[in-house]
C-alpha cells in the first residue's frame, strides 16, 4: 500500500478537510497517476451530503481527474511515465461479462466500480477519487490526454462532457437540425457548445430570460424562454433533437 493525501467528508453534515488514507500498489496492468486537478461535479456534492442515501464515510469525491502518469504496470501499453490522462467516474469492472465486452462498462454484470465511494474489486477497501495526490486505476478506464491542451479545462469533460457529447454523437445531430439544449447548467453550457460546434441550429431552453446573452455567447442561436407559452407553443413540434440537462 502508498500513502495517499486528500481531503475527505467525514459525514453529511461537516465540510471536507484533509485525510490521509493508503492506496494499493500499481500492479501489472495499473497506471498511477499523479493528480493535477479534479473537476467539481454537483454529485460530488450530493455524495458528500448524503442526498442519494448510499453514502459511505470517509469519502473523497471527485471523477473529473486530470494528471500525469507517475508509473506504469508490465502489461501498460497505452501510457508511458510522463503522460498526461484522465480518468472519469468508473476504475474498474469484470471485463468479462457480455456489456463489458460491447464496452459498456457501466451495465457490468457483475457491477462496475465506482472512482469514489465504493470498494475494490474483491475487497473490502474503499475507493477514494480525485481531490487527492494520485490515484490507482486500471489502464483500461484511463483516457490518454494530449499535451496541447488546457488541462484544467478537459477535467470537466470526464463527466459532464461526455454526458452531453455521447448523445449528441450517437444520433449523429449535425448541418441541417435544430437542437434544443434544456437546461443552461454545468451540462447544459457544454451542450450548446458541443451542438454549436457540430453544426446544428441550437435552441437554449431555459426559465431564466437573463441567461440569454451566456447561451448566445456559447453559441446558441435562439434562446427560448420556457415561461413564455406563446414562444413555446410556436416552437412546438419543431425540433430535430433535445438534450434535457
Amino acid at each position: 500500500m502508498t500513502q495517499a493525501r486528500g481531503y475527505a467528508a467525514h459525514s453529511s453534515d461537516t465540510p471536507l478537510v484533509p485525510f490521509s488514507f493508503t492506496r494499493r500498489e500499481p500492479g501489472d496492468d495499473d497506471v498511477r497517476i499523479d493528480i493535477l486537478y479534479s473537476g467539481i461535479c454537483h454529485s460530488d456534492l450530493h455524495q458528500a451530503r448524503g442526498d442519494w442515501g448510499n453514502s459511505v464515510y470517509p469519502m473523497v469525491p471527485g471523477h473529473e481527474i486530470i494528471g500525469r502518469v507517475a508509473q506504469v504496470g508490465k502489461n501498460v501499453t497505452r501510457f508511458a511515465v510522463g503522460d498526461y490522462a484522465g480518468v472519469g467516474c468508473m476504475v474498474d469492472s469484470c471485463l468479462h461479462c457480455k456489456a463489458c465486452r460491447l464496452n459498456l462498462e457501466q451495465y457490468c454484470e457483475e457491477g462496475a466500480t465506482l472512482t469514489y465511494n465504493d470498494k475494490e474489486r474483491g475487497s473490502e477497501q474503499l475507493t477514494f477519487g480525485g481531490y487527492s495526490d494520485h490515484i490507482v486505476v486500471k489502464e483500461h478506464f484511463v483516457v490518454k490526454v494530449s499535451d496541447k491542451l488546457d488541462l484544467k479545462a478537459v477535467a470537466p469533460l470526464l463527466c459532464a462532457g461526455i454526458t452531453t457529447y455521447s448523445p449528441l454523437r450517437h444520433w449523429k445531430v449535425g448541418p441541417g437540425q435544430k437542437v434544443g439544449v434544456i437546461g443552461l447548467g454545468g451540462l447544459g453550457h457544454m451542450g450548446v457548445k458541443f451542438a454549436h460546434a457540430m453544426g446544428a441550429h441550437v435552441v437554449m431552453i431555459t426559465t431564466s430570460a437573463e441567461k440569454g446573452r451566456d447561451a448566445r455567447r456559447l453559441g446558441a442561436d435562439e434562446v427560448l424562454v420556457s415561461r413564455d407559452a406563446d414562444a413555446m407553443a410556436a416552437h412546438a413540434g419543431t425540433f430535430d433533437f433535445l438534450l434535457n440537462t
